[in-house]
């Protein structure tokens, strides 16, 4: 009888043992998937040049529009820099500058220049009616998503959604949609000229 008894104590240590590592398993799963702890150790250099005209907007020119008169306004003859201002670090160390800059055809883009942070699980660009600093505790109301990050260093443009008044706006901001941190931000003041 005892000796029965041992087996079944055996066989209930067994699937304990079992359930604990499939639990383990699964957690470190999650944990990857969740943090993606490689991108710690990666870069993503993308270096973009400033577009002449938004690529929303891009299209051959109309019968109308080749018959317009002279008198007619036209777009100005190239990128006009709007604001700018200087990354500064928040939870991850992060640098370069942030400029938005109308386009000749009237669109505009938020460029990315010198960019240097970490990579993240989940990084986006935004618009934020907050400024560099207060965005540590959040993008605030009225913030505007401009898309994914497309990489952790380098040269970038996003475009802004048309209609988008951007004067409303006083920071530019990486922020992690996963863990809802900023991982830097910069100021935009009025640029020069």
């Amino acid at each position: 009888m005892s000796q029965s008894r041992s087996v079944r104590l055996s066989r209930r240590t067994v699937l304990t043992v079992l359930t604990v590592l499939l639990g383990l398993v699964v957690a470190a799963g999650l944990g990857l998937a969740l943090f993606q702890p490689w991108k710690a150790f990666t870069d993503t250099e993308v270096n973009e040049a400033l577009p002449a005209s938004s690529p929303s907007t891009r299209t051959e020119p109309s019968m109308k529009s080749m018959k317009e008169s002279p008198m007619s306004p036209r777009p100005a003859a190239g990128p006009k820099d709007l604001a700018e201002g200087r990354f500064v670090t928040h939870e991850h160390a992060t640098s370069g500058i942030a400029r938005t800059v109308r386009l000749a055809d009237g669109g505009h883009v938020l460029r990315l220049e010198d960019l240097k942070t970490s990579d993240g699980p989940d990084v986006r660009v935004y618009l934020s009616t907050r400024d560099a600093g207060a965005v540590k505790t959040g993008l605030g109301d009225g913030a505007v998503e401009l898309g994914k990050l497309k990489g952790n260093l380098g040269n970038q443009n996003y475009t802004v959604p048309a209609g988008t008044d951007l004067s409303e706006f006083r920071s530019a901001v990486l922020w992690c949609e996963r863990f809802s941190v900023s991982f830097g931000a910069a100021d935009l003041s009025l640029a020069a000229g």
